[in-house]
């Protein structure tokens, strides 16, 4: 008769992994947990063993061991983004908001741990592995999505979190956001009082929550306006996206007299079509990109914008992050960053009714 060795239990699910969890599972002290990881006599190969396979059934990283025994002090932020490598460095919004990341950071003399990922099921395996091998000491959540799966994941793991995003799609997280839809609002707003019955959008991807935001608020005041042509043309945010969509929409029969984008680079590359197909801005075209930075005024004619303060805006979720980790009572829960606000420049003119 085979007698089964009992299985030590492991950590309650969701919570940290711990040098005291390994000891446990392989039936050892602490002191030889680190006795084994720092590759120091006192305990013998067999020991070391069960100790190394304790760690792996437990997730638990070896070579963060040192820092797990000793250091509690908060320095280090998780931030992973779904993009590519290539378009990330292209895009002014993540440029600013890091620096408003950073400089919390620097203050603090802690760093940013940011990884470029291919979408949400591989951000949450990357959330949990920072988790439990203690490599982050809170994340910051971007891009979120409607039903977004990292939300329920992050909860269950217990890791401190702000979220970027409306309160509707963070749930219970704390959140930092901007007004999208009243933005959207004010800029229909504006070109319908300057006569443009033809107002179209170049957004994002529609799973995005801020997207489909933007759009509905687009939408809805285009009825309330009475006006009927709506057209919402999505595309990645890349700049060769921006362009093919700018140009389906400039070869239509029904061809806008106004445009709105998403971001900057998209509308930087609409002014490139619009030129390329020998249309002038703002007489037969007006243009409207979003988030304003510096790439608006470096063209010509200048870029009208919605101008929001994205350094500005990465500096108050990296507070409000810090907020949670230094145990600030109550936690801080949902907080507006100033609305966007539309700065008129040169790429956008009076359309005769």
């Amino acid at each position: 008769m085979t007698t089964r060795r009992a299985r030590r239990p492991g950590p309650a699910a969701g919570r940290r992994v711990t040098i005291n969890d390994v000891a446990a599972r392989a039936g050892v002290s602490k002191g030889a947990v680190s006795l084994a990881f720092n590759k120091r006599p006192g305990v013998s190969d067999a020991t070391r063993a069960r100790i190394f396979a304790a760690a792996r059934e437990l997730g638990w990283a070896p070579h963060l061991s040192a820092r797990s025994l000793s250091n509690s002090k908060v320095d280090t932020v998780g931030l992973a983004i779904a993009r590519p490598a290539r378009m990330l460095g292209l895009e002014p919004f993540y440029m600013e908001f890091i620096s408003g990341i950073e400089s919390v950071l620097s203050e603090r003399s802690c760093s940013l741990l940011l990884r470029l990922v291919r979408d949400h099921d591989e951000e949450t395996a990357l959330q949990e592995t920072w988790w439990r091998s203690r490599q982050i000491d809170g994340t910051i959540l971007v891009d979120l999505h409607q039903d977004d799966p990292r939300l329920p994941a992050v909860r269950s793991l217990g890791i401190p979190a702000v979220a970027v995003g409306h309160p509707s799609l963070a749930e219970d997280l704390s959140c930092v956001w901007t007004d999208d839809a009243t933005a959207v609002t004010e800029a229909v707003r504006y070109l319908a009082a300057l006569g443009h019955r033809r107002i179209a959008r170049v957004a994002g991807p529609p799973s995005l929550g801020h997207t489909a935001i933007r759009t509905t608020a687009y939408e809805e005041t285009l009825r309330a306006l009475s006006l009927s042509y709506r057209r919402t043309l999505p595309t990645d945010f890349s700049g060769e996206e921006g362009a093919r969509a700018t140009r389906t929409l400039l070869a239509s029969a029904d061809r806008p007299t106004a445009v709105i984008y998403d971001n900057d680079i998209m509308a930087v590359a609409g002014l490139s079509v619009a030129s390329e197909m020998g249309l002038a801005v703002p007489a037969d075209v007006s243009l409207l990109a979003w988030d304003d930075s510096q790439l608006c005024q470096l063209t010509h004619p200048t870029l009208s914008a919605m101008s929001h303060d994205v350094t500005a805006f990465g500096a108050e979720v990296t507070r409000r992050l810090f907020q949670l980790l230094d145990g600030t009572s109550p936690p801080p829960g949902p907080v507006r960053s100033p609305t966007p606000s539309l700065i008129p420049r040169g790429s956008i003119a009076r359309r005769d009714r």
